[in-house]
């Protein structure tokens, strides 16, 4: 099956018109505490639990649930999960938080600004690398920087091509990638 989207002002019109709509916001707790729709709740995607989701939604599990990250991609990767747990009635909503917020649509501003998870991945990416080829350039054990820098080639393709990223992981778990108050 595969997963439907939903544009986010076409979200934000089926509101308006009286349809009462159930969104989730499926990143870290810290992004979601940045900035996020208005009205949509936090469940994780690390944490998704999509039974206790589906259950808590008190016998509204053939309407459908929405589903809002940063650009589009982990919500997919949500709905994904829920029509293979066989909860087929989840929508994508597509450009995520993102597209929502440049589309003028009401969001939520906390008071702690996080860099979004694909910024820190490219950045540690990215300083990973450099750190491998300066090792590589200026210490006789060159090997070493190459292993580096390699790995993390390795690791991106990896990423790219199962559409997984294990370092985007690592990062979740990161103190400031976590709100204070420990509730999502």
């Amino acid at each position: 099956m595969t997963v439907q989207e939903i544009q986010p002002n076409e979200l934000a019109k089926l509101e308006a018109d009286g349809q009462s709509i159930e969104l989730i916001d499926v990143r870290t707790p810290v992004e979601y505490e940045g900035v996020h729709a208005q009205g949509a709740k936090n469940y994780p995607l690390d944490r998704l639990n999509t039974k206790a989701i589906m259950d808590a939604r008190n016998g509204s599990s053939n309407q459908p649930l929405y589903v809002i990250c940063q650009m589009g991609g982990r919500s997919r990767k949500a709905c994904e999960k829920f029509i293979a747990d066989g909860f087929p009635h989840v929508v994508n909503v597509a450009g995520g938080t993102l597209l929502w917020e440049s589309q003028g649509l009401p969001v939520v501003k906390g008071e702690k600004q996080v860099m979004a998870m694909d910024r820190q991945v490219r950045i540690a990416a990215g300083g990973l690398v450099l750190f491998g080829v300066m090792l590589a350039a200026f210490l006789p054990t060159m090997w070493i920087g190459l292993a580096i820098a390699g790995f993390i080639g390795a690791g991106l393709v990896f990423s790219g091509v199962t559409d997984t990223c294990g370092m985007a992981a690592g990062l979740a778990i990161m103190p400031w990638n976590h709100v204070s108050s420990g509730e999502c």
